[in-house]
């Protein structure tokens, strides 16, 4: 029974929460590389890699998917050999941290509504 009351959106926010903690991970790791020579970018598709957790079937090219979503960046290679461009992983840090702050905060809502529709029944 409770199976059915946690596995849709719930489910959902929870995927997404986890893409964001490994988007942001490679973020931090492409930036603590930047001055590596030859380091190539590593980033994540959020929409592929959601999507492949949610079982849609996939569209895009199995190589990317397979992966979940992860990809190497060529991007503009530096003199140095290095992909990373400090002030792009800066921003990308940033608006992972947002989207991580509005699922955490949907995951909350969620939740809440749960405890008020239970409180309601007794």
């Amino acid at each position: 029974m409770l199976d059915g009351i946690f596995s849709g959106h719930l489910g959902n926010l929870e995927r997404g929460l986890n893409r964001t903690v490994q988007r942001q991970g490679l973020l931090m790791t492409n930036l603590s590389n930047a001055n590596v020579p030859g380091y190539k970018r590593k980033d994540v598709d959020f929409n592929i890699a959601l999507e492949e957790e949610m079982g849609a079937g996939s569209k895009f090219d199995s190589s990317i998917s397979s992966q979940g979503g992860v990809t190497e960046s060529e991007g503009s290679i530096r003199y140095d050999g290095s992909s990373v461009d400090p002030e792009q992983e800066a921003l990308g840090i940033a608006q992972t941290e947002l989207r991580y702050q509005t699922l955490a905060d949907l995951t909350a809502g969620y939740f809440s509504g749960l405890k008020n529709v239970i409180r309601e029944g007794k």
